[in-house]
């Protein structure tokens, strides 16, 4: 049975007292006996005036023992050990002793009896449960890193607004899921259909134009800082600074899985469109016309478009996509995180991690960097409070770059 329910806290009708008074009040209830009452149990409340007032408990193992109000103080309940009867004592570790705190007028005291049977997992207990939130997260997050990787890979741009195409999704998705009342399902399409096209926007209204000017990289990147602020003010100023959801899917019920951890049928769509999603866009990037002209694109673009390739084309295929999966991480995201103007910027660093880790422009290093990612963000919280695990995340960062600093599947080149 349940802590409480052994501790028996039941609210109990306390009598009429005046104004000012103070009622101490509980339930006796033994474990050993199926968490019956406990009768006849003498309970004394003292006060730091050394005033003294007793009750006992009744056929319900309840109890209320009034506190004048000109009685002030701290008080201290104590049970009598010797007016409980033969086959009931006070649980191993407990005190018969308490000190509650607090001014309310009505105090709550448990006292618990007999064995301790809560079944108490330890630390270990929760590694599959955090492995498999690890796997969970890094499979979403692996979509917005992948974007963030193939953008830097044709263009060698290190978009710091990234984190904000994130956002835009998991807006697109609650206006249309909210306040349009499409189905949740309809919403995440309409939403990576409308991030493809703010992405296309941003690179036929910003990027193409600093490229056409000859803006360097490091200028073109204090921009992408720039739109970074700009967009997420006006998400604020669009949310008010709330914290929105979604009308469906929000807290679905959980499925036990051979009693490892738990799991949501929710869970089970967003790993496998997610899975989708990368695999075709891999297959796409390998096989296809266009995917051999992306990769010949991120090689080397001059090059590339000497043999015939429209370099300017590609890259704009390259924002649709990438925007769109950044869309749909942030729309699956959404739903375990909330929709808020500040999303983009809590996941910003770890995209980036995940692309760093696995290895700047290459596609399977910004996935395998994102599944790494995401199981060090999650277990570590075994070690480090839970507050801190994204700052974990970025230690790793540190030691993967001092000890190979062009990622794990990245290539190591000459500068200068």
């Amino acid at each position: 049975m349940l802590a409480i329910a052994l501790l028996g806290v039941v609210a109990v009708s306390a009598p009429t007292y005046a104004a000012g008074d103070r009622t101490v009040q509980g339930t006796l209830r033994n474990s050993a006996d199926n968490n019956g009452p406990v009768a006849g149990v003498k309970i004394s409340v003292q006060t730091s005036t050394g005033k003294t007032y007793t009750g006992a408990s009744n056929d319900q193992g309840r109890f209320a023992i009034t506190v004048p109000g000109s009685d002030s103080g701290t008080l201290t309940v104590i049970l009598d050990t010797k007016t409980l009867p033969d086959a009931v004592q006070i649980r191993d570790g407990a005190s018969n002793t308490l000190r509650p705190t607090g001014s309310l007028s009505t105090i709550t005291v448990n006292f618990p009896l007999g064995p301790d049977t809560r079944q108490v997992s330890t630390v270990w207990d929760q590694v599959p449960q955090l492995l498999y939130n690890g796997l969970l997260f890094g499979l979403v997050l692996s979509l917005g890193a992948l974007g963030l990787s193939m953008v830097f890979g044709t263009t060698g741009l290190s978009n710091f607004s990234h984190g904000e195409l994130v956002t835009f999704g998991a807006f697109a998705t609650y206006l249309g899921n909210r306040v349009v009342g499409l189905p949740i399902v309809v919403a995440v399409a309409v939403a990576v259909v409308l991030s493809a096209l703010f992405g296309y926007l941003n690179e036929k209204g910003l990027w193409s134009p600093l490229r056409r000017r000859g803006t360097g990289l490091i200028a073109m990147m204090i921009v992408s800082i720039g739109l970074q602020f700009l967009l997420r003010n006006f998400y604020q100023y669009f949310t008010g600074g709330r914290a929105l959801t979604y009308r469906e899917y929000v807290t679905p019920a959980g499925r036990d899985a051979f009693g490892l951890f738990t799991y949501t049928d929710r869970d089970l769509v967003i790993i496998s469109i997610s899975g989708l999603a990368l695999v075709a866009v891999t297959l796409a990037l390998q096989y296809t016309r266009l995917g051999r002209a992306t990769r010949a694109v991120s090689d080397n673009p001059a090059l590339a478009s000497a043999t015939g390739i429209n370099v300017g084309r590609v890259i704009a295929t390259v924002w649709i996509v990438g925007t769109a999966l950044a869309g749909l991480s942030g729309a699956f995201l959404g739903f375990s995180q909330s929709v808020s103007y500040q999303l983009g910027a809590q996941v910003l660093l770890l995209v980036f991690a995940a692309t760093c880790v696995g290895g700047l422009g290459s596609v399977w290093g910004a996935m395998i960097g994102s599944i790494i990612i995401g199981l060090f963000v999650e277990t570590s919280t075994l070690v480090i409070p839970s507050e801190l695990k994204f700052a974990g995340a970025m230690v790793l960062l540190v030691l993967v770059l001092l000890v190979r600093p062009q990622g794990l599947l990245g290539r190591a080149e000459r500068i200068g």
